[in-house]
């Protein structure tokens, strides 16, 4: 029988499916060697899906090389012990070929056969001659990969306007669409500094309550429609989607909050200048 599971590679990393037919035994927090195109990594099992993920097939899963073994582990920790010195070592080339580019991160395969380093740049960079110069200098196979401003901040981590450590960096594995309508939605200040996270994009964390407030307000009148309530007819001014009330302003100029519950019915959208009857 055909076994799958998930591995990934880094904290808060894509998780990658690999096909563990041969190792029945495997369970959560395992170690395991596998073949990528950067050459052999080592990976952790974090998950043992009871399927197949719909966009994959069993032709394109590559197999669970074997089980690492503590000597694997102790050359991964070097590896990356020595990713600080080589991202110093790229840096210098960076600014001796005086190209407009911001290293991030750099990362060393299980064996050290391949270097990945990371860069923001505001436009393409023609960086040929300074791979071929760290290639000759760090003795591996160096790649240069461009990314974006949110990947810039999951590369680099730090702390969120909400006090903790960026999602991003911590446990969202892709990020998803997010728009303004989302702040929109859940009746937000729409200020760029307070739905900004630190790469500048909307907060991701805008998306997370998304559906609830969505399904909510589907299920509650809109702004400016007129409701009958126990308390009388009146027009809705505010949707308090948590609480899942509204704020109706009653034809005495009062204001009653009520709950989905109590308004008996919605008899329309008031018209500019009308007054509750």
């Amino acid at each position: 029988m055909t076994m799958i599971v998930g591995i990934r590679f880094r904290e808060a990393g894509k998780i990658y499916h690999f096909d563990a037919t041969r190792f029945q035994d495997l369970k959560v927090d395992d170690y395991v060697i596998v073949e990528t195109t950067r050459g052999e990594e080592v990976g952790r099992v974090v998950s043992k899906p009871p399927g197949l993920p719909k966009e994959m097939s069993k032709e394109t899963l590559k197999p669970i090389g074997r089980r690492a073994e503590p000597l694997d582990l102790v050359q991964m920790e070097r590896q990356r012990l020595r990713e600080s010195e080589a991202l110093t070592i790229c840096d210098e080339k960076v600014r001796k070929h005086r190209l407009p580019i911001k290293l991030l991160r750099a990362e060393y395969n299980y064996d050290g056969s391949h270097l990945l380093v990371y860069f923001v740049a505001e436009k393409r960079v023609d960086f040929r001659t300074l791979v071929q110069e760290l290639r000759k200098t760090l003795k591996t196979k160096v790649e240069l990969r461009q990314v974006g401003v949110r990947d810039e901040a999951k590369l680099m981590g730090g702390v969120g306007r909400c006090g903790r450590l960026l999602c991003c960096a911590t446990f969202l594995q892709e990020f998803t669409p997010v728009s303004i309508k989302m702040a929109k939605r859940q009746n937000i200040s729409l200020n760029p500094s307070e739905i900004s996270g630190l790469c500048g994009r909307l907060l991701c964390c805008l998306a997370y309550e998304d559906a609830y407030y969505q399904r909510v307000k589907e299920q509650l009148p809109k702004v400016r429609e007129t409701v009958r309530t126990s308390y009388g007819p009146g027009e809705v001014k505010a949707v308090n989607a948590l609480k899942q009330t509204v704020s109706v302003e009653l034809k005495n100029e009062v204001i009653v909050e009520v709950s989905a519950e109590e308004i008996l019915e919605v008899t329309g959208k008031r018209r500019k200048g009308q007054r509750s009857k």
